[in-house]
């Protein structure tokens, strides 16, 4: 476990914690302990009884749950009862919510346990065991002997410390009344006890381990420790000790009725700390009672009972106020926690009567004592990823809300797509209040998929004003449907089932296309504000990252402006949402072309005027800003955490595009990669022409070159579809060195900026390497640079002085190192030639046989492109003569290309590819079917003329320099379509995708029949626990070849839920590795996603799941 500040629960490592207010006090007991120094001896044979009962516990949260994020951790436990195979380990290791957990015994024997209870407040419960299984060891139980505890005992602490199989750590216990150690301000804390301390040093992996004494007997239980000294905190163990027996005498129906569970717990939702005299006196404690109450309490009582904090709505809510003096319940002086809370347990559901001192006032309050089980959330609605539940008594202590109110323990994709942070209280949806989990089911139910709706929360840091964002339903099958999990103390499990019906509007509606009225317009755009003012940086929210040299993946950003509108510049591309953005492309067709179009919704003369004043009002604006302000976009993207694939690096993007096809049917508009880097997401896009947000769906991904192509809706502009037009697209002539450009772009609030300058170079060669995590990057492209420096945020489209776009001002992605620190995101701009979108533009428009895809409801061939999957770099003639090079191909290049005077080398084949084996790194690459190649295009250039021709088998005549021989050899192209990943597999908590072109870039497929590539994995997972990151291949399950997708699907049918698999990986460095990992088809089910091109849907469909139950998907956020 990472070390807090200053106090740290000693288990779980990834539990942070935070500082404790105060310094701790050591206080010496006149009296040392009655054993007296004990022998080495003794202490041999207490650990030699102690030692084969203490087991090391794997836990596996698989859900965020209350105070609990989902994760995987050890800890340590040890036998308190053989005969029933109880274990007694910490609340936060047994956790609140789902958990799988197996103990291994000292012998290495492991057996899985099952949680039978965790106590709302202590930190301490209970796992279960079959004896049974435990074959070849002989073990006892550790008694526990609470009243042997005494100031000055000699301790030991056995456990797994710090990750280690068996620690023993030695101390004396200094203090038994210790005030409870305060770990977090947004999760567990013990309180309404007292602790133990001592200078035992235990560290991460020790909690639940048993304080023995020289006799084995546990006297307390290890629960924390300060990170900044040796102190060590222990949980005394008188209500452990009534809880287990009570779990003892009702063991034989022990949670086989909820109701007959038979561990009262009463509470009034009152904090108490424990004060001295001298600070009672101060509160106001008259000198008679405290007279009174030392008199009748033990001869050592230094201090009373005050009230510190009252959760609202509480039974005591308005009857007890902080700083109150507890004196007596029911008739009885009460000084001590124990005492306290044997009344409380005691009296469920009844009443008792406190009387107190309020600024020396007595007063006498009769309250009931509430059911602490009633107010401990036993149930979940995981929707989208999301954790909703109950708030517990816990977090509402911590927060001072009401216990019950719908609490977010997890964003998941759909809250986290709205800005929602971990912690809130959502108070109401789609306008109607959700006071609890029934209501918000309720509403959720009615919406339709693709719905956007407000949602009004509250968060704990800023508690006093209610926030409102807007929700999007998923309009893709990026989760499994709506799913209640409740609590099965019986099982130990967390059984599922659907919380919705099943023909409720939410399951049985169509994806919604995305019209949203007129009316409704001024309200979405308020609410879109709203949204970006609330946005946070809530790193929980985002849980996907890549393997754990990478923990940057999981953040999101929130970037803003400066007063004086400067733009603040940020290494991750996410951040372009402050910035004036991609601006981008545009359309073969002429915008004089749609003036005779008749569209289906004709604006309102009103409207027409209106748009018509905002151009005149902008005179000073130059006349290419003015045409181009229509055509642009800005582009929202959001990648579902279940669906992290290609390596994409963050999941919300901010970019601007431009339209380059507007027609009655059909909208296009492109945008570079580094705004839409995969097909499987949400795009949402509003229009500078008009102020409409309308769902994109992304249609063409280039396989090489930097931008994308997203299809719209016109007829979902409404009356604003006349008002949008295609950007006019100008591939010829190219610009050359000195020509002048204007760069016009588009600021957040959608407004067009124009910038003029000149092109200094037109044809600078990309060379951007390889990401830790491989994802796109640009290769083999030339692109435009410029005489100013507009700063890695400003980018748009160039055009000319009409508004004819001649290049796009494109965003690219890459890594920087900066100093000896690790590989850090980093963005630039550069002009990408219109050339490379008009060619692709114009198969679309013209409907080239291709691929079938649905788009607005007409099926349409999308274009495939024959490409040479080669990495090539140029280097200049004068050098490459030092290659061997000849003076005759010098002078042929040369004459070829007076301006490049460059020859291409061969940097690395992508693997898998047609000219794998045939180029090799160094070749140069001097000529196509005897014509000289001097630059990138003439490479295309030759793939496409192979496509006119039918009698060739799609191989180049190449020409090639290795090794200063001169070579004649045939290399095949491929054929690759725009539609990127169309398929993953999420198994056991990890995705799993064909290798994308990234990873065959690096050059190197496993031997093994290829295999499958491991993208991401999800905390709480099976690959979690065991081990099975991202970054490589899986080429074996069972000693079965899994070479693809396909074969995969097949191996991992046939293995059943608990069994243990052997996998083997090979990573992207080529090291071979074999773990074993054991499957959860409870909480993991098996199960897929796929592109649809007839539905133009994203498909989830289960392969396998526990039959009789109902599973849903693993829908924690991942990390890669």
């Amino acid at each position: 476990m990472a070390e807090g500040d200053a106090l740290e629960m000693s288990g779980p490592e990834e539990m942070d914690t935070s500082c404790m207010k105060g310094d701790l006090a050591m206080e010496v007991d006149a009296h040392p302990g009655r054993e007296g120094a004990a022998t080495a001896e003794a202490w041999r044979r207490a650990l030699a009884k102690v030692v084969p009962a203490v087991v090391v516990l794997r836990t596996t949260a698989a859900r965020a749950f209350d105070t609990e994020t989902a994760g995987a951790s050890y800890a340590t436990g040890f036998v308190v009862d053989r005969t029933r195979g109880i274990i007694l380990t910490n609340r936060h290791v047994v956790k609140p919510g789902p958990v799988v957990a197996e103990a291994m015994f000292v012998n290495r024997e492991e057996v899985p346990v099952y949680p039978v209870y965790r106590d709302p407040i202590h930190d301490f419960g209970f796992f279960r065991f079959d004896p049974e299984a435990i074959k070849f060891l002989l073990y006892e139980e550790i008694p526990l002997t609470p009243e042997a505890a005494c100031v000055g005992l000699e301790i030991r602490v056995v456990g797994n410390d710090s990750g280690e199989k068996v620690s023993i750590l030695a101390g004396t216990l200094a203090r038994l009344d210790r005030d409870a150690p305060h770990y977090k301000k947004d999760g567990y804390n013990d309180f309404n006890t007292f602790y133990m301390q001592a200078a035992s040093g235990t560290k991460g992996g020790s909690s639940g381990s048993p304080v023995i004494d020289c006799q084995g007997r546990a006297v307390a239980l290890n629960a924390g420790s300060k990170s900044s000294s040796a102190s060590a905190f222990f949980l005394p163990l008188e209500r452990v000790v009534r809880a287990l027996s009570l779990i003892q005498t009702n063991w034989s129906s022990f949670g086989s009725n909820p109701n007959s569970i038979a561990i009262p717990r009463g509470t009034l939702q009152v904090t108490f700390v424990h004060k001295g005299f001298d600070e009672t006196r101060r509160l106001g404690l008259k000198n008679e009672t405290e007279k009174m109450v030392r008199l009748v309490s033990n001869a050592g009582e230094t201090g009373m009972l005050v009230v510190e904090s009252v959760v609202p709505g509480g039974p005591a809510h308005k009857h007890l106020e902080p700083g109150d003096v507890l004196v007596h319940v029911n008739g009885e002086v009460v000084t001590q926690f124990l005492t306290l809370e044997t009344l409380l347990d005691n009296n469920v559901e009844g009443d008792i009567n406190l009387q107190i001192e309020r600024g020396g006032i007595p007063l006498i309050v009769k309250l009931k004592v509430q059911d602490l089980h009633s107010i401990t959330p036993n149930y979940f609605l995981e929707v989208s990823g999301a954790v909703i539940h109950p708030l517990s008594y816990q977090q509402a202590r911590n927060f001072r809300f009401k216990c019950g109110l719908v609490y977010v323990a997890d964003t998941g994709y759909i809250l986290s797509r709205a800005g929602v942070p971990r912690h809130a209280i959502i108070k109401k949806l789609a306008g109607e209040e959700t006071s609890q989990i029934d209501d918000f089911i309720s509403v959720l139910s009615r919406l339709c998929r693709g719905a956007r709706v407000p949602l009004e929360y509250v968060s704990h840091v800023d508690r006093h004003r209610n926030k409102s964002v807007l929700v999007t339903v998923d309009r893709h099958e990026w989760y499994a449907p709506p799913q209640l999990y409740v609590r099965d103390d019986s099982t130990g499990l967390w059984v599922a089932r659907p919380a919705i019906p099943a023909d409720s509007t939410l399951l049985s509606s169509t994806v919604n296309c995305g019209r949203i009225s007129t009316a409704s317009v001024g309200t979405l755009v308020i609410a879109a504000e709203e949204l970006e003012d609330d946005r946070q940086n809530n790193s929980e929210n985002w849980e996907n990252r890549c393997n754990r040299m990478q923990t940057d993946d999981e953040n999101i950003v929130d970037d803003s402006i400066s007063g004086d509108g400067s733009f603040t510049e940020k290494k991750r591309r996410r951040l372009e949402e402050d910035s004036i953005v991609e601006g981008r492309v545009f359309s073969n067709v002429a915008s004089n072309d749609f003036k005779d179009q008749n569209f289906e919704h004709q604006p309102n003369l009103e409207d027409t005027e209106a748009l018509h004043h905002q151009v005149a009002v902008r005179t000073n604006a130059s006349i290419a800003e003015q045409v181009i302000e229509p055509t642009l976009v800005m582009f929202e993207v959001h990648v579902p955490p279940s669906c992290m694939i290609d390596g994409v690096h963050s999941q919300h993007f901010f970019g601007t595009g431009v339209i380059v096809h507007h027609s009655e049917t059909m909208g296009l508009a492109a945008v570079d990669k580094n705004t839409v880097a995969v097909s499987v997401s949400d795009v949402m896009l509003s229009f500078a022409a008009y102020p409409m947000e309308i769902p994109g769906e992304v249609v063409f991904l280039h396989p090489v070159h930097n931008y994308a192509l997203v299809a719209y809706d016109p007829s979902a502009l409404g009356v604003g579809a006349s008002s949008v037009h295609a950007a006019e697209l100008l591939p010829e002539p190219a610009l050359q060195r000195g020509d002048s450009v204007y760069l016009v772009g588009l600021s957040r609030s959608l407004q067009a900026t124009s910038r003029k300058s000149i092109v200094t170079n037109p044809c600078a060669a990309l060379n951007i390497g390889s990401a830790d995590c491989p994802r796109y990057r640009a290769t083999n492209m030339e692109v435009i640079e410029l005489d100013t420096d507009f700063g890695s945020t400003f980018s748009g489209v160039l055009t000319n002085e009409q508004g004819m776009v001649q290049a796009i001002w494109a965003s690219f992605s890459t890594q920087l190192k900066y100093g000896c620190s690790s590989l850090e995101d980093h963005q630039f701009v550069r002009g990408i030639p219109i050339y490379a979108i008009s060619q692709v533009l114009e198969k679309i428009v013209h409907q080239v046989p291709g691929p079938i895809l649905l788009i607005n409801g007409v099926k349409r061939p999308m274009p495939s492109l024959r490409i040479l999957e080669v990495e090539l770099f140029p280097t200049l003639l004068s050098k490459a003569r030092n290659f061997g090079l000849s003076d005759r191909w010098v002078q042929a290049l040369a004459k070829k290309d007076p301006i490049r005077r460059q020859v291409l080398r061969v940097k690395g084949c992508l693997a898998g590819s047609k000219a794998e084996g045939l180029l090799e790194q160094g070749d140069m690459i001097l000529a196509i079917n005897k014509e000289p190649v001097t630059c990138f295009l003439d490479i295309e250039n030759a793939c496409r003329e192979l496509d006119k021709c039918d009698s060739n088998a799609g191989e180049l005549k190449m020409t090639i320099l290795r090794q200063g021989q001169e070579r004649e050899i045939v290399v095949g192209t491929d054929i690759r379509d725009g539609n990127g990943t169309t398929r993953m597999v999420n198994w056991c908590g990890c995705v799993i995708q064909d290798p994308h072109s990234a990873v065959r870039a690096l050059g190197f497929l496993p031997e093994e029949g290829h295999g499958v590539y491991v993208a991401r994995w999800c905390h709480g997972s099976p690959v979690h626990r065991y081990g099975l990151y991202a970054l490589q291949w899986i080429v074996e399950i069972n000693g079965k070849p899994t070479p693809d997708l396909e074969a995969f699907l097949e191996v991992v049918k046939g293995l059943e839920h608990g069994e243990f698999v052997r996998v083997r990986t090979v990573h992207l460095n080529g090291k071979p590795h074999v773990l074993t990992l054991k499957q959860d088809l409870h909480y993991w089910p098996t199960w897929e996603l796929k592109f649809d091109p007839e539905t133009a849907m994203w498909r989830r469909n289960v392969i396998k799941a526990l039959s009789g139950s109902q599973i849903s998907g693993p829908n924690t956020p991942s990390k890669l």
